[in-house]
């Protein structure tokens, strides 16, 4: 058991010790999707929704959510995080959205990215589920990390 690092000598689970790490520039980017019906899509792009801005509403969720990362998902460490960008992307039949999280330190920031992109599409769910409840949402998933000992990575299809 002693190979997995998140289980101690004992199998108990525990945080991973960062500290002897260097500290580099890491970024990680991550992007998922909701499908909807159209007449959803058209509320969302025209600002008709009954419950607001929900593409503004939505960015805000997900950069909120890559700040509390850490309180949400067991063993990951809390981070000062450099910057976080939320894109999203309205057509006829949905919303993409891509975040991108940057930090100068000794840990990456692929939960943090993917996190924002999960939260920011079920703000759209919820803003919008008035106007379609049997939204989708989808292909969430890493597509680029930078820095720290393992090196970069990008999705083979992005």
């Amino acid at each position: 058991m002693s190979d997995l690092t998140h289980i101690d000598a004992k199998g108990a689970a525990h945080m991973v010790d960062v500290s002897g790490k260097v500290e580099t520039t890491r970024q990680a980017i991550a992007a998922g999707r909701i499908d909807m019906s159209p007449e959803a899509a058209k509320a969302i792009v025209e600002g008709n929704a009954k419950k607001g801005d929900v593409l503004g509403v939505a960015r805000i969720a997900g950069i909120m959510a890559a700040k509390k990362t850490s309180d949400l998902i067991p063993l990951c460490h809390p981070l000062q995080i450099s910057k976080v960008t939320l894109d999203l992307e309205a057509d006829r039949k949905g919303v993409t959205a891509t975040a991108t999280v940057r930090i100068s330190g000794q840990t990456g920031v692929e939960m943090e990215a993917l996190t924002a992109v999960s939260v920011a599409l079920l703000t759209v769910y919820d803003m919008a589920k008035a106007l379609d409840k049997g939204m989708i949402i989808r292909d969430i998933r890493l597509i680029e990390k930078t820095g720290g000992k393992s090196g970069d990575w990008r999705a083979e299809t992005a």
